[in-house]
């Protein structure tokens, strides 16, 4: 399997994201003339990163102004690309004020609009869609319906809904929505990647992806005391980048890739930062009962109903199709960590450990 390069520019929606900002790096690294939609062309804060990123690298970077909501926002963005990466994606996890305005109707509408955009320009021969492990499964609890210890690319969440796991619902029902219109066609194809917890180094400071809000309970000492008893299904942002590449560029991707690293739970994961940056750090050693866990999980934004489905409850992946089809190696979750933690400690985000 060797992955090859098609002819034309590559669109990345949603461009100075998380994960995207790799992937447009990565991009440029392989000499593509990349096109990045963002809401704010104009505005350094958010773009600042990505500019610097291409003055360093072979390929050429265009900067588009576009709005998920907006039904001929891409085609502009979008004319002579060959390969259309549709990142951009509401991610809000905690706190969901409006489901539906804040998540649903974006993610969908902004799936649709996408695509239909892809349907509208000859050029487009390949879409890779950022769907999550979150259209795989709704709760850890769900895996004790399976006859198998780990969910695959063959499971579908059926759980979730707009006033449960909201988020996961909206990455649910876009995905479902993105496979229904690539097949009505037959001009582009769709490979979709599922990636699980993103962590690792943003190239971007401004960032406040879930795994960074994550990093920072760590460093600020919110689970001193003890952690929940959660698991989570890891991969590095530089691995789900590499995947996004190999799902473009490899011609006989096809379907979905589940793209994880390994589970760890919370206590496990304090482990890992106390053993490279010292104890003195507020990092948890110990797990607190899932009765204290579920009475405080309102406070931040989780409502007792997903706390309980997911409190003790195991969480693993198969990753082997995005290994064996597309190539992936993963980095140990424990590096993803550590680098990322290292990454938030040098920009001053978390503070260095107390004094004793």
């Amino acid at each position: 399997m060797t992955p090859r390069q098609p002819p034309g520019p590559a669109l990345v929606t949603g461009g100075n994201g998380y994960v995207a900002s790799w992937l447009v790096k990565r991009l440029l690294e392989h000499s593509f003339d990349v096109h990045a939609t963002v809401r704010d062309p104009h505005d350094p804060r958010k773009t600042a990163h990505l500019t610097a990123l291409a003055h360093d690298c072979p390929g050429t970077l265009s900067l588009f102004r576009a709005d998920l909501l907006d039904p001929a926002a891409f085609d502009h963005p979008m004319a002579d690309c060959s390969l259309v990466f549709h990142t951009a994606s509401p991610l809000i996890v905690r706190d969901v004020e409006d489901p539906l305005r804040d998540l649903i109707e974006p993610a969908t509408a902004g799936t649709r609009n996408v695509l239909e955009a892809a349907n509208r320009t000859p050029s487009v021969r390949r879409v890779v869609l950022t769907s999550s492990i979150t259209a795989i499964y709704g709760d850890a609890a769900d895996l004790e319906q399976l006859d198998t210890d780990r969910f695959d690319e063959s499971h579908w969440n059926a759980t979730s809904r707009d006033d449960h796991q909201p988020y996961s619902y909206s990455k649910t029902l876009s995905e479902r929505l993105a496979w229904e219109i690539a097949e009505k066609q037959s001009r582009w194809d769709m490979v979709a990647v599922n990636p699980g917890l993103v962590l690792g180094p943003g190239l971007s400071p401004h960032t406040r992806a879930e795994g960074v809000l994550m990093m920072l309970d760590f460093g600020n000492g919110y689970y001193r005391f003890g952690a929940p008893e959660l698991e989570f299904a890891i991969v590095d942002v530089r691995d789900v980048a590499e995947g996004h590449l190999r799902a473009a560029l490899t011609p006989e991707a096809s379907g979905r890739h589940i793209l994880v690293s390994e589970s760890m739970t919370l206590v496990e994961m304090g482990k890992v930062l106390r053993g490279h940056f010292g104890g003195d750090f507020p990092f948890p050693h110990k797990a607190v009962s899932n009765l204290a866990a579920l009475m405080l999980a309102p406070r931040r934004g989780i409502p007792q109903a997903v706390a309980r489905r997911n409190l003790g409850y195991p969480l693993r992946f198969d990753n082997t199709r995005s290994r064996t089809a597309l190539g992936m190696t993963y980095r140990p979750a424990a590096e993803s960590i550590v680098d990322h933690f290292q990454q938030l400690l040098d920009a001053g985000l978390v503070g260095p450990p107390a004094r004793k």
